[in-house]
C-alpha cells in the first residue's frame, strides 16, 4: 500500500495527497494506492499539482496499517510524518492528535 507525498511550496510543510484531490497535512488522512496503476494515476496528479506550483518532490512512499491507522513503513517518512526533531513541542507532534 501506497501514498503520494511532497512539500508543500509555499511553506514547505510535508503533505500528503488526499481522498479529493487536495493536499493533507497528516498521513493518517491520505488517500491509498494499490497496484502500479493506481500508483502511476496518484504520481500523476502529484506532477500535475508540482506543476502548478502548489508542491515540489512528488514521490511515492510505502505505508501500513497499525491499529486502523496509516503509518509510514521507513524511518525517514516516520520522522517526516512526525514533524521536525530538534523541537518536540513544534511540529505535529507537538498537536497530540492522532489523524
Amino acid at each position: 500500500m501506497k501514498v503520494i507525498t511532497a512539500n508543500r511550496l509555499l511553506n514547505g510543510d510535508v503533505v500528503w495527497l488526499g481522498e479529493s484531490g487536495n493536499w493533507v497535512e497528516r498521513v493518517t488522512l491520505a488517500r491509498t494506492f494499490e497496484g502500479k496503476d493506481q500508483v502511476a494515476e496518484g504520481l500523476s496528479i502529484g506532477q500535475q499539482a508540482e506543476k502548478n506550483q502548489e508542491v515540489v518532490g512528488v514521490y511515492e512512499m510505502d505505508v501500513t496499517l497499525e491499529d486502523g491507522v496509516l503509518v509510514p513503513v521507513r524511518l525517514r517518512e516516520r520522522i517526516r510524518a512526525a514533524g521536525p526533531t530538534t523541537h518536540p513541542q513544534f511540529g505535529k507532534q507537538a498537536q497530540a492528535v492522532s489523524a
